[in-house]
């Protein structure tokens, strides 16, 4: 199954949330409370703050196609639209979800993959990205890929203080 990477346009803002939603319940849901996933999936997945996102002119959303069926999103973000580093020569890879039922089939690679290009046409040294310390399976696609930890900051979900683990990769 080939995959296909479309530009989300603010035309496709609800599309987005669902995805966005569904992929972010699949993942998280057994390890928060309803109460904290509900105040973070309303917060994040916003109409209102995903138009928002997607009309930031350094802030990228890609749907990722299968035969014409969107199966997960990615996020970049450059220059001041990163959470936090916001350096020239660095690029944020923000949010990467795929439904459950594709994974484990090499699209995350193909993703990865896509991701280092647009790093790469957009001039920059090193991608970095938050994942939760205790989502293993992530961190171990992610060093498998070559990227390493660097440091960790605070992702609140709800009212609960997760530690998320910063990890970069290097441009060759």
């Amino acid at each position: 199954m080939d995959l296909d990477f479309i530009s989300v346009q603010l035309s496709n803002v609800a599309q987005l949330q669902k995805i966005s939603i569904q992929t972010f319940t699949e993942a998280f849901a057994k390890d928060n409370t309803e109460e904290n996933l509900k105040h973070y999936l309303d917060s994040a997945f916003s109409i209102t703050e995903l138009q928002h996102q997607i009309q930031n002119p350094n802030s990228f959303f890609y749907f990722l196609r299968v035969e014409e069926e969107v199966i997960g999103y990615f996020k970049v973000n450059i220059g001041e639209s990163q959470t936090e580093l916001k350096t020239a020569n660095s690029m944020e890879l923000e949010r990467i979800y795929i439904l459950k039922q594709y994974q484990s089939q090499g699209f995350g690679k193909t993703v990865l993959e896509k991701v280092v290009d647009l790093a790469k046409i957009l001039d920059k040294q090193w991608i970095w990205l938050g994942v939760w310390e205790h989502n293993l399976k992530a961190i171990q696609f992610y060093q498998r890929f070559g990227f390493h930890k660097f440091d960790e900051h605070i992702y609140p979900i709800g009212v609960d203080p997760q530690i998320d683990w910063m990890m970069k990769l290097v441009i060759a």
